[in-house]
C-alpha cells in the first residue's frame, strides 16, 4: 500500500524516462488521471489510458521522446508539497519554473490546474510539483 500516490507516480514516470521506456504503469487515483491530463494537455507526454488487469485499475501513461537519441521531454519532475509539509502559494506568490518554461502542478479550489491556469484565474492553492 503506497500513502503518497503523487510521488509514487512521479518516481515511476521519473525511473521510466531515465532508462527510456515507452509506457508506464500507474494505479489509478483521481489525482494521478488529473495529472496525467495536464501533462498531456502541456505535450510532455504522448497519452494515456485506463487499463484493468485482476480486478485494479492501472493507466498506461505513453511516454515522449525527441530526436534519434531519443531525449525525454521531462527532463525533471520533482515533487514539492509532501505529507509531512504542504507547500501553499496564495494568488500573489505563484511559483515560477524556470522563468515559465516548465510548470508547476496545483491542486486549487477549482481542481488540479498549471500555476498560469491559476496566474489566469487569480486562485493559489497547494503546489503538488514542478515539471520542466
Amino acid at each position: 500500500m503506497v500513502t503518497d500516490t503523487i510521488s509514487d507516480m512521479l518516481t515511476r514516470i521519473r525511473n521510466a524516462t531515465m532508462v527510456k521506456h515507452q509506457i508506464v504503469q500507474i494505479p489509478v487515483t483521481k489525482m494521478s488521471v488529473a495529472i496525467a491530463t495536464i501533462l498531456k494537455e502541456e505535450g510532455f507526454i504522448v497519452d494515456f489510458e485506463d487499463y484493468q488487469e485482476d480486478n485494479r485499475k492501472y493507466l498506461l501513461i505513453f511516454l515522449k521522446y525527441t530526436g534519434k537519441s531519443k531525449k525525454s521531454v521531462i527532463n525533471k519532475i520533482k515533487r514539492v508539497s509532501k505529507p509531512g509539509l504542504r507547500v501553499y502559494a496564495n494568488s500573489k506568490e505563484l511559483p515560477r519554473v524556470l522563468d515559465n518554461l516548465g510548470l508547476a502542478i496545483m491542486s486549487t479550489s477549482k481542481g488540479v490546474m498549471t500555476n498560469l491556469k491559476a496566474k489566469e484565474l487569480g486562485i493559489g492553492g497547494e503546489v503538488l510539483c514542478y515539471i520542466w
